[in-house]
């Protein structure tokens, strides 16, 4: 049944039905909920393109990666994505998933916008002075961002508590009598970062430890970076004890070294990551990890966040901070003397 057809069995004309189906507020609840059952009682679904000439929307949210060479085989960037589009099924809608060039991401923004592919974007990796955000911003584009950042304005985000994380994590060292506890993290541009950062220095201080520069190693997403990284702790005299890597690819590099230099975990020297380690990495080894969220419950998450904000809800109220936790392994335990 077409939508003339529908009209002209319920004796309405076919800009009403199409308005009632569509969502529009000047059909009375009455009369959309008749027609609303009788479309169903027939099998009847809008044409898809002509609901989007309708509505003026595309049904499509929007996400661009610069995707690194590890992205297309990380299982939990995988999943945040199977979570999104999941949520977004459920609504009809579409995810529209983009790679683009590092040093030129806001041309590939542009391609989306002005081509009207999209209603609204998912940002991710988040810089501390991100020109994605403050683009979509100006443009008035809806976004979620998948991390915080500093801009004018209220924005929309889901962010895990780094820093609550990280305080966390050196706190338990701390408590296993670790003194000379390193830290390996990520570029200092991201936002989540700067949190780790933060985190780990707070806790340094607060424990009344000096800080080493020497054993704060910046600039690492992947595993090859944490495992240069780590050859480079490891040559540190005197080497530290104890060692927070605040993302999981870098935390596999980093194992890996520790492994092939014969260092003995937990009784040689302690490690904690962030987000625990890719689920394909290093089979049989239990470490100790900080844990944000389930990456299914996180693309859930951020599509939930732009539903509302597509629907009229005040970027304000989405906000979401989740609280990590920490889930004890064999990687770490007391100090060696």
């Amino acid at each position: 049944m077409n939508l003339k057809e529908l009209a002209n069995k319920l004796g309405l004309s076919q800009t009403t039905v199409s308005r009632a189906l569509n969502g529009y507020t000047d059909v009375s609840e009455k009369t959309r909920e008749r027609i609303v059952t009788a479309a169903a009682a027939a099998g009847y679904r809008p044409s898809p393109v002509a609901r989007r000439l309708a509505t003026g929307r595309a049904d499509a949210i929007g996400i661009i990666y610069p995707l690194m060479i590890h992205d297309l085989d990380d299982p939990y960037f995988l999943q945040v994505v199977s979570g999104m589009t999941e949520a977004l099924g459920k609504s009809d809608m579409d995810l529209m998933l983009a790679s683009a060039s590092k040093t030129d991401e806001i041309r590939t923004y542009q391609r989306m916008i002005e081509g009207r592919r999209i209603d609204g974007m998912v940002v991710a990796r988040t810089r501390l002075n991100d020109a994605r955000l403050s683009y979509l911003a100006q443009k008035g584009v809806p976004f979620v961002a998948y991390g915080r950042s500093i801009l004018p304005a209220p924005y929309a985000w889901l962010d895990f508590d780094t820093a609550a994380g990280l305080r966390m994590a050196v706190e338990r060292l701390v408590s296993f009598n670790h003194q000379r506890i390193a830290l390996l993290s990520g570029p200092q541009d991201l936002y989540f970062v700067t949190q780790s950062r933060e985190g780990y220095l707070k806790a340094m201080g607060d424990a009344q430890l000096p800080i080493e520069q020497q054993y704060m190693v910046e600039g690492t997403l992947d595993r090859a970076g944490g495992y240069e990284a780590m050859t480079r702790l490891l040559s540190c005299n005197p080497r530290p004890t104890a060692v927070i890597v605040d993302n999981p690819p870098a935390g596999a590099g980093a194992l890996r070294a520790l492994i092939e230099a014969g260092v003995e975990l937990r009784n040689e020297m302690s490690i904690i990551v962030h987000d625990g380690l890719p689920p394909d990495a290093f089979m049989g080894y239990d470490i100790t990890a900080l844990q944000s969220s389930e990456p299914l419950a996180v693309g859930r998450k951020l599509i939930e966040l732009m539903l509302a904000l597509l629907d009229g809800e005040s970027p304000e109220n989405l906000q979401v901070l989740w609280q990590p936790t920490l889930k004890i392994g064999t990687s770490d335990g007391p100090c060696p003397s």
